[in-house]
């Protein structure tokens, strides 16, 4: 160990701590792009390496210039938290440990902990006790075993079994999202074999119209699948989840919802109101690296019925030693090679604890609160959604104004939101999602977007 690991290791933790010192003021953007880096890198593969600990220490010096503070307090590009400290140093463990989890009886360890982490997170989000959870790469896959699951489950109950005949020949499965569902939605849709859905309205904030639903399934028979939002990625805002489930369930359509930062709401007392209703679904995704702050790699699938997920998705052979009386995790998800991403997870969950998780969540949706309520005090700016949860969208006059204080606001370095458009207009989308995202860091927002807004008049 002493001449083969503790050197190397030691120097990727040098390595890894002085990338982290820049967490709270480093400047956000990358300083490089993909080709320069190469060029840094080197671009022809050498005959014989230098020592290990030197190709780490090359590796970082060419790399960093072209990484992005993602972690930062200030970062609101996207819907991307900063790993805590135990969740990185779990990530790290799970590395050193090199276990395949997809057997019981084969790494117990990590499976213990993995099997730890989804009961807590069943209780913490007010799931079904019953549900099993699978750990898989993120939301798009979490959301990939929730539409799989329901589109045999649908097709099962219509007299179709589709992991025995496949699905060519098999009665159409509708697929309904609202008009302003999430990307990865329609990207896991396709992957199941789903196609494109069909949109229903929604209304001014995204959510889904209860009333649209209704009609678009009466538009039709068969089975059906039901894809509701839990955190509009513009404006945050949740579909009418007991209602629209209450009406799918009356039609037989299967219920997922997608909560890839949303699901989140129901650990927190003041923000559990947006979730009501949502435990009567039969699948749910969401993913931990995006409002728990664990590393990436980290997403969940959840489903209600057991037995529905391992029909969909269980791997059979003669090699594998199922465990006898419960489930294994290669059950639950598609993989089976894969590290044991739900130990991260346990770490975070371990360390905060119920009031702490409850803390994290209520903080990030106060922070975004705090943001919003600072860019209204800055002339010209105007706040397009209702702030309910952790996104702000906001627009600074014309669209090409709005464009130029992003583009202000990124050379200034100290904060980042994300371009984008909403409502036919450009917006600039402020996303709240990292544990080191306060009161301060807020205000420290709010005046880089200040500053932006100065120099672009």
């Amino acid at each position: 160990m002493d001449d083969e690991f503790r050197p190397v290791l030691g120097e990727a933790a040098a390595l890894a701590g002085r990338w982290l010192d820049g967490v709270r003021d480093g400047a956000i953007p990358p300083t490089a792009d993909v080709e320069s880096v190469k060029d840094a890198l080197g671009r022809r593969l050498p005959g014989h390496g230098p020592a290990a600990t030197d190709v780490l220490t090359h590796l970082a010096s060419a790399v960093e210039p072209g990484l992005i503070r993602m972690h930062s307090p200030r970062f609101h590009g996207w819907v991307i938290g900063g790993a805590q400290p135990v969740a990185l140093g779990a990530d790290w463990l799970v590395a050193a440990w090199d276990q395949n989890s997809a057997l019981r009886s084969v790494t117990p360890g990590v499976v213990a902990a993995e099997e730890l982490a989804a009961e807590w997170l069943l209780d913490l989000l007010g799931l079904p006790g019953g549900a099993e959870v699978g750990f898989v790469t993120g939301a798009t896959v979490a959301n990939l075993v929730g539409l799989i699951c329901g589109r045999d489950e649908s097709l099962r109950r219509a007299g179709w079994d589709a992991r025995t005949d496949g699905l060519a020949g098999g009665p159409r499965v509708r697929f309904l999202v609202g008009a302003e569902r999430h990307g990865s939605v329609d990207s896991a849709a396709v992957l199941a074999g789903l196609g494109a859905g069909r949109p229903v309205a929604a209304d001014d904030q995204g959510r889904m119209r209860v009333d649209a639903l209704r009609e678009a399934l009466a538009d039709g028979d068969g089975p059906a699948v039901v894809a509701l939002q839990a955190g509009n990625v513009h404006s945050g805002a949740f579909d009418p989840l007991a209602d629209a489930i209450e009406v799918a369930h009356a039609a037989g359509a299967w219920v997922h919802i997608d909560g890839a930062f949303g699901l989140w709401a129901a650990a927190a007392p003041g923000l559990r109101h947006l979730t009501e209703g949502m435990a009567a679904a039969d699948s749910w995704a969401t993913d931990a690296h995006k409002t728990l702050n664990v590393p990436y790699d980290s997403g969940v699938a959840v489903v209600a019925d057991p037995g529905v997920l391992h029909a969909s998705l269980a791997q059979h052979a003669a090699y594998l030693a199922a465990y006898a009386g419960a489930s294994d995790p290669e059950d639950r998800v598609p993989e089976l090679s894969r590290r044991a991403r739900g130990v991260p997870v346990y770490a975070a969950l371990a360390q905060l604890g119920r009031a702490g998780v409850a803390g994290l969540v209520q903080g990030l949706a106060d922070a975004a609160t705090a943001i919003a309520d600072g860019l209204a005090g800055i002339p010209g700016a105007h706040v397009l959604n209702d702030v309910v949860y952790t996104q702000v969208c906001a627009t600074f006059g014309d669209d090409e104004r709005t464009r130029r204080v992003g583009e202000a606001l990124r050379a200034g370095g100290v904060a980042l939101a994300s371009p984008s458009a909403w409502h036919g207009r450009a917006v600039l989308r402020f996303s709240v999602s990292n544990w080191l995202t306060d009161a301060a860091e807020a205000a420290r927002t709010v005046q880089a977007v200040r500053e932006a807004v100065a120099v672009t008049a």
